[in-house]
């Protein structure tokens, strides 16, 4: 068995906080750049560019993407080889703790989420997502995710007897509903079967595939390529100013359901698609 401090990974966990919120992704970067050729509206053509060099300007500057600087959502995959040494929950929030300090990032986090909603002021406790998998690795995503989007987001229990054509229907309403309000050009995740949670984690967990990925089931890549096509065409376009370009890609990912049962998730990730990852 290979053993991993914990203290390793809270130093982990601080660095990726602030290089998530400095940097966009590369392949999220170079779909911008594509939207931008291919949008045909010229304020969405201006919006695009602003997007570029915000982006530009918060790497060379090391400041945050977007003011809302978001919950932080950690995905790790746990080698069933590893020994982590220590309380792993802790040591993440920690790190939360340190990076959101240390990169001058706002805390957005609230305890007592019905009353008082007071701030818990280090924008901790962190919402993982831990799965055991083959190996002697952990692999540590960090995605900080802003409400905007987020709020946006929706799940459905469908009937089996809706079909492909329910899910695209729920897929496509819900980004026609957000509007400007999730702050497009989009990444939308899409979950699909298993349970009611396992519908929302899935929809999550799509927002982490590179954006030129596909699904590996040709059938589910061609389900992706309609919806981004009809979401195209809703006209809402960057930043809802009108346009072809609403989403720059639609992830999919699917799991075996009950029979009687057809959970969809949508959730929405806005254009700052923020994600760093290391593998310890």
């Amino acid at each position: 068995m290979r053993e991993i401090e914990a203290g390793k990974i809270t130093d982990v966990i601080s660095y990726l906080c602030k290089e998530a919120n400095f940097s966009l992704p590369d392949d999220v970067l170079s779909a911008i750049k594509t939207a931008k050729l291919r949008e045909e509206s010229p304020m969405g053509k201006e919006v695009l560019s602003l997007i570029l060099e915000n982006a530009q300007v918060a790497e060379r500057e090391k400041i945050p993407l977007c003011q809302d600087t978001g919950c932080v959502i950690v995905f790790l995959e746990l080698g069933q080889e590893v020994i982590i040494k220590g309380d792993i929950y802790r040591v993440i929030d920690e790190g939360v703790r340190r990076g959101y300090e240390e990169g001058y990032l706002r805390k957005s986090m609230v305890k007592d989420t019905c009353f008082s909603r007071e701030n818990t002021g280090d924008n901790t406790p962190a919402i993982v997502h831990m799965e055991i998998v083959p190996g002697d690795a952990l692999k540590i995503i960090v995605m900080p995710k802003g409400s905007g989007s987020e709020n946006m987001s929706r799940l459905s229990m469908l009937k089996p007897a809706e079909g492909v054509e329910g899910i695209i229907d729920f897929v496509v309403e819900t980004v026609e509903i957000a509007g400007p309000n999730s702050c497009p050009p989009l990444i939308v995740g899409v979950g699909i079967g298993g349970s009611f949670e396992m519908a929302a984690y899935l929809a999550k967990k799509a927002l982490l595939r590179k954006v030129q990925g596909k699904n590996p089931s040709i059938e589910v890549a061609n389900l992706e390529r309609e919806l981004l096509e009809r979401i195209n065409h809703l006209g809402i376009g960057p930043q809802g100013f009108g346009g072809r370009i609403t989403a720059l890609a639609v992830h999919v990912e699917t799991f075996p359901t009950h029979m009687a049962s057809l959970p969809v998730a949508v959730n929405l990730n806005c254009y700052a698609a923020r994600r760093k990852g290391a593998i310890l």
